[in-house]
Formats: C-alpha cells, structure tokens, sequence
C-alpha cells in the first residue's frame, strides 16, 4: 500500500513537471515574439527606402554615397565586403576548429583535454573590441610592414580576426558533438578491426556530423554579425574587394558607424534600417539551416 508521502511527492513532481513545460513554452513563445518584432520593427523603418531608392539599385549599385543629394545607396560593395569577410574566416577557422576538436575529443589524454577545453571557455569569453584593437594596434601594422602593402586595415587582417573570434565556439561545440558519440560504436569499430584514426574519421565523425555542421553555421553567423572587428580593422571603403589586401566597409561596421549621424526619417535613416534588415534574414537563414541540420541527424 502506497504511504501517503509518496502520494503527495509524485503529485508534486507532476505539478513541477507541468510548471516547467509551461515555463519552457512562454519563454520559446516569448523569443519567437520578439524576433518577429525585430522583424517588424526593422523592416518598418528600413521598406521605406524604397519610395526613394529601387531593390535593384540598393543591391546591385556600386555607389554608396548616402549624403549626396539624391543619395546613391548602393549597397553590393557593403554585401561583398560582409560576404567576402565571413567566407575567408570561415574557410581559415573551420578547418582548425574542427581539427582542434577531433584532438580534443579523440587524441588528447585527460588532463590536457580538461586543460584544452578550459583554454576553449576563457578564449571565448574575450570581448571582441579587445581582439579589435590588438588587430588595430599589433596586427594591422606588422601585416603592413612584413607584406609591404599599402595598409594593414583589410580584409585578410579582419578575416584573421573573425577567424580568432568564431574558433573557440566551433571547436568547444564541436568537441561536444564529438564527445556524445556513444562508445559502443567505437568498440564495435575496433573489433572490426579498424584502426583509431578510421574509427574517428569513419565511424565518430560521421555520427557527429550534424552536431558538427550546425557548430560550423553558428560559427559563420557569429562572423557575419560581429561588428567592432571589422568597424576597427576593415578599413571603411565602401568598394568591392579585389584582393586579400583591400580594405572593405562590411554592413556591420557601416551602421555602426553611421547611425549615430544620421537624421532620424532621411533616406540615410531607412537605408541603415534596410541593411540591417538584410543581416537578419541572412541570420535567420543560417538559423533555419542549422536547425534543418540539427533534426536531419536526429531523425537519423
């Protein structure tokens, strides 16, 4: 028979469970609210532009004069120079993000794995504007004396950065995926004889694979929207970068640096509106593909 305690502490675990669904439920439900009035908020300041300036003229013009009267708001200089940005980041930093964690996961003994992963929080927890202005300060400089270019503030110096910036969180993220896979399929992997390094490159890489990729976008979407490194260390040119060496003007660092001066209801205003605008889509876009990703491997 069944002591009355125990009665009364299950109905109380069921009570406690359903507080904390519902708790759960609001706080998603919140998060969804206020990214869709981000949404809202950005596209209704930034739309307007449109009265004055065409979409087409806005992405695909190489001008971004916005003081002139008329203004030119040519954005595809500002798009590349972002695009370009996170792409030559994400293509140095991946690559030793994941190698990083592999190593971490897989190769290290224990101690040094606990002292690789404390070294992965701390390098994570660096403001970004400190990584900006050792850039501006050490890096900039020694890149434009050791290379003999015209300036240290380009895209190859920011991209080194962003690259900094976004290897602790794919590899700390990476090492987790990795760490979750189950040693069962490990041990079934060596009594078929494999070797460590196929195991890991067959069997434990594969399994983590989504939690890899999904490490992987968040890294490229912290890229995307970090702002004081590139608003530092760019170099402002509003131009389509032809080289490594060229300084850029991502979206990021445009609006950083010009709302502050600009009228509030110009065409200037809404077009800083309608760029941040694009940054948010390109961010939920990246959002919805890791998400994809995440439940592909789940439903796998």
């Amino acid at each position: 028979m069944r002591k009355k305690s125990d009665i009364a502490q299950n109905s109380f675990g069921g009570r406690g469970d359903r507080i904390a669904s519902y708790l759960i439920f609001a706080f998603s439900v919140a998060g969804v609210l206020l990214m869709a009035f981000i949404l809202l908020f950005l596209a209704g300041n930034g739309l307007p532009v449109l009265k004055e300036v065409s979409i087409k003229d806005i992405l695909f013009a190489f001008d971004w004069y916005p003081v002139e009267d008329p203004p030119a708001l040519g954005m595809l200089p500002l798009i590349a120079g972002t695009v370009s940005a996170t792409l030559l980041s994400s293509v140095m930093a991946l690559p030793v993000a994941f190698l990083l964690a592999v190593f971490t996961a897989e190769i290290a003994p224990r101690r040094m794995r606990s002292g690789i992963k404390v070294l992965l929080e701390l390098l994570g927890f660096i403001p970004s504007i400190v990584i900006g202005f050792l850039g501006m300060m050490v890096l900039a400089p020694w890149m434009q004396g050791a290379l003999n270019i015209a300036t240290g503030l380009n895209l190859l110096t920011t991209s080194i950065l962003l690259g900094f910036l976004i290897i602790p969180l794919v590899a700390s993220l990476s090492e987790e995926a990795l760490s979750s896979v189950p040693y069962e399929l490990r041990d079934a992997s060596y009594a078929l004889g494999a070797t460590r390094w196929e195991t890991i490159f067959k069997v434990v890489v594969p399994y983590a694979l989504p939690g890899i990729s999904s490490a992987a976008l968040l890294g490229i979407m912290r890229a995307l929207g970090e702002t004081m490194i590139v608003l530092m260390v760019a170099g402002g040119a509003a131009i389509v970068p032809r080289s490594f060496f060229d300084p850029v003007r991502p979206l990021t660092s445009t609006i950083a640096a010009e709302m502050g001066e600009t009228p509030v209801g110009s065409t200037h205003y809404h077009a800083l509106f309608f760029a941040g605008l694009i940054l948010l889509l390109i961010t939920i876009a990246i959002n919805l593909a890791s998400y994809a990703i995440e439940k592909r491997g789940v439903r796998q």
